[in-house]
């Protein structure tokens, strides 16, 4: 019989509607009942393509015996991180501050009162490498319950008291400056890999921030060594087993400092991030590798994460079924020689040579994941067509890998703005519609009449949980990227009124610090408040970037004053720990740079002229440029006020700082304006 999980929207809750163990949501009459029945809870956090949420979940809560154990001691709560990131960065934090590590799945035991007095994360079945079993733990902790309450209570309350007394960051009074910047860039070269790309050793994970932030460092100060490793980097992860050399898009992370052996899952935010990163430096470089790269994990996106909604799923599992009934990592993607000859008889050798199939293998038992360890150059491009068509479609055939439908509103504006800017510099409108329509689906159905954000929905139907601040930046910055591609104004709208939130809710007033999440909502034990980036940029400073964007775009003081204020913790941290406040980093070069003020103005879009010049603009290099583009008096973007055709032509107006230059009519002169430091 299906558990209360049955009811959630989350993919990942309902993969344990039918456990036996008794779970809750994470919900106020969940800490009403353990409260009701004197009971320590036991709080499981996770993901659905966790692959270790997967074995635990598997070895305990499918256990009848282990279920019948915490269904008569324990309130068992399980919470998506991906749904409640403030929950997961909350007790995280304590999981780290008591054990100095932290992961998923993350196991930790509280009072009724949610205040945490044990922690972890997984637990075997059986004790294992000097690991307690699950089942140890869970009689330890009852017996420390029912024999000293007292003190597990004094516990709790100290390390409530410890994490509240914790001082997340120190806000400098100002932006980070020239000087700053140049200190991270050499912070970063110290910390970079010269022989494989990117930065320290394994897991290796794609630096997406920081790679956006070092082409903005080139393009403003023309610092070659920031591009090579941008450019180094991006050609090694392109390589590399990372890569997903036969259906694009980009595995999660490498468990090697060669990027050759990746954590099979997918996720929406790396491959935004990533698609992005690669358009941009295909628009710095021209590098055909790049181009390549960005189309095909856009198009990777649209085909195996778009909803039928126009939204874009949050995830592909790295497990999936090898053919005998087992759930096994890497299943659907690695490769034997056997299977290459069975597949393309006698082009195996050459798909061996090309893709690094080995017969010892480069994974496990002897199967290989795909890479490019050689130039391109010296196969046959035919052949190597044919071959790669081939393994794909002999692929499609496998079992694959599940996939998480549940829509993150965060997530998808990344991918708006990804899709949006590939489309237009590659000229493929069907992925700026696909932008558009992942966009349509968050104001009709995530934003509410308020302009409030709901974190998530699948399947149309629309999550519990409100918007956290990487909701509203993220999806702030996705409908920016979108007004300057469409020259459709009402998405500058919707960002300022996503903004007006982050001013009003998230932002403290007196120092502009922010918060993850708003002064109306739900109280934890801690408000959680984090500067640094992670897999994607935190709220803070991704605020900070549409910010400074709406800005540009309308000239609004308090929003340029509020990212100011918002980047005094890039100056702190940024020369300290620049891997780690990336995107930070990026807006702070935008800021120096203006951020540069693009406005078009032409008889219509469509028109050949027009819109030379409005992709001139949009492939202008300057770090954080906003683009108007419309007709002459039109009302849409402020930026086009007052701005008229010189000579009845077609015209582009350039400003920065309150200084603008003249008026060019000529896409060439536009493209030297944009290009001056």
């Amino acid at each position: 019989m299906p558990n209360r999980l049955a009811h959630e929207t989350s993919p990942y809750l309902l993969q344990h509607a039918d456990n036996p163990v008794d779970w809750w949501p994470w919900s106020t009459e969940a800490f009403d009942e353990a409260r009701r029945a004197n009971k320590p809870v036991l709080l499981s956090v996770g993901y659905s393509s966790c692959h270790w949420c997967h074995v635990m979940a598997h070895e305990s809560f499918e256990d009848r015996a282990t279920a019948d154990f915490l269904n008569e001691h324990f309130v068992s709560v399980k919470v998506d991180r991906e749904e409640r990131p403030d929950v997961d960065a909350v007790y995280m934090e304590a999981v780290q501050a008591a054990t100095g590590q932290g992961g998923w799945p993350m196991t930790v035991f509280l009072t009724p009162d949610a205040e945490p007095f044990y922690f972890g994360t997984y637990f075997p079945p059986a004790p294992r490498h000097g690991m307690p079993s699950f089942q140890q733990v869970l009689e330890g902790v009852r017996q420390a319950w029912s024999t000293r309450h007292d003190e597990v209570s004094e516990v709790a309350g100290k390390i409530v008291r410890d994490l509240s007394q914790r001082e997340i960051v120190r806000q400098a009074a100002e932006a980070p400056g020239e000087q700053d910047l140049a200190q991270a860039l050499l912070g970063l070269t110290r910390e970079y890999d010269p022989q494989r790309g990117g930065f320290g050793g394994a897991p290796k994970f794609p630096p997406s921030m920081v790679l956006e932030f070092l082409l903005r460092h080139h393009a403003r100060t023309g610092a070659e060594g920031a591009l090579q490793m941008a450019q180094d980097t991006c050609e090694r992860m392109a390589r590399g087993g990372l890569y997903d050399q036969l259906g694009g898009g980009f595995a999660r992370y490498s468990v090697d400092r060669d990027w050759i052996v990746p954590h099979f899952e997918k996720m929406l935010y790396d491959n935004a991030l990533l698609c992005r990163v690669y358009a941009h430096l295909w628009r710095v470089t021209g590098s055909d590798l790049a181009r390549r790269v960005a189309l095909e994990t856009a198009d990777f996106m649209v085909r195996e994460l778009r909803t039928p909604e126009g939204g874009f799923a949050s995830a592909l599992d790295a497990d999936s079924d090898d053919g005998t009934g087992r759930h096994v990592e890497g299943a659907y993607y690695v490769w034997t020689p056997g299977q290459l000859r069975e597949v393309l008889g006698d082009d195996a050798e050459l798909a061996a040579q090309y893709f690094g199939v080995t017969d010892e293998g480069t994974f496990e038992h002897g199967q290989s994941v795909l890479q490019l360890p050689q130039t391109e150059g010296v196969f046959d491009a035919e052949k190597i067509a044919s071959v790669r068509s081939r393994l794909l479609t002999e692929r499609d055939g496998r079992p694959a890998p599940g996939r998480d439908d549940k829509v993150v509103a965060a997530w998808n504006g990344l991918a708006i703005a990804a899709l949006a800017e590939t489309g237009a510099y590659f000229d493929r409108p069907d992925l700026t519609e696909a932008a558009l329509g992942a966009a349509d689906l968050l104001v009709r159905a995530h934003l509410d009449e308020h302009g409030r954000l709901a974190r998530t929905s699948k399947d149309g139907r629309v999550g519990p949980n409100a918007g956290v601040l990487e909701d509203y930046a993220d999806v702030a910055e996705g409908f920016l990227a979108l007004a300057s591609v469409t020259g459709e104004g009402v998405w500058l709208d919707f960002a300022g009124l996503l903004l007006d939130h982050v001013l009003a809710r998230f932002t403290d007033p007196e120092d502009g610090s922010l918060y993850d999440t708003a002064s109306d909502a739900e109280q934890l034990i801690r408000r959680p408040q984090d500067p640094t980036d992670n897999a994607a940029p935190s709220g803070w400073t991704a605020a900070a970037g549409a910010l400074l964007g709406y800005a540009a775009h309308t000239g609004s003081a308090p929003h340029r004053t509020a990212a100011e204020r918002a980047l005094g913790v890039v100056k702190t941290l940024g020369p300290r720990v620049p891997r780690f406040i990336g995107w930070g980093l990026a807006v702070a070069e935008a800021l120096l740079d203006g951020p540069r003020e693009v406005a078009v103005v032409g008889p219509a879009l469509e028109d050949e002229r027009t819109a030379a010049l409005h992709r001139t603009a949009l492939l202008g290099v300057a770090p954080g440029a906003v683009v108007a583009c419309g007709t002459p008096g039109s009302d849409e973007f402020p930026l086009l006020a007052d701005r008229t055709l010189v000579d009845g032509a077609p015209t582009a107006y350039v400003c920065r700082g309150f200084v603008c230059d003249l008026p060019v009519t000529d896409p060439a002169a536009l493209r030297a304006g944009l290009s001056d430091s």
